[in-house]
């Protein structure tokens, strides 16, 4: 059901050249790749964080990770999805709504991972 709801949501307007298509797959491509990354990161710590971590803070962390994933991955989805309707309809490509806020949650992720290791 879902995968006919996006083939009819694609499949409105004319084909956009073909490499224009294919930027647009690789771009979603590296957000999933960028979204397991996050999730393999939130396994690790979980799994592998250092004994002088408090519990709950490795646990949130892990969890912050993973769910930084998942948005990652769904977001490249929705974006993959706009910018393909915007080429068939030969409209403006959509702004990257959720760019700034997953640049946030980088850097403070990337903080606290730092901090962690600092404080082994």
């Amino acid at each position: 059901m879902i995968g006919k709801r996006i083939h009819q949501a694609i499949s409105e307007g004319a084909d956009p050249d073909p490499r224009f298509t294919l930027a647009n797959e690789r771009t979603f491509l590296a957000w999933l790749r960028t979204g397991l990354a996050f999730i393999a990161a939130g396994v690790a710590v979980d799994a592998a964080a250092p004994d002088n971590i408090p519990a709950a803070f490795q646990t949130v962390l892990a969890i912050l990770l993973m769910v930084a994933g998942g948005a990652m991955a769904s977001d490249g989805f929705r974006r993959w999805l706009r910018t393909e309707q915007a080429l068939r309809a030969k409209r403006t490509l959509p702004a990257p709504a959720a760019a700034p806020v997953i640049s946030a949650l980088v850097g403070l992720l990337t903080g606290v991972l730092i901090m962690m290791i600092v404080l082994r």
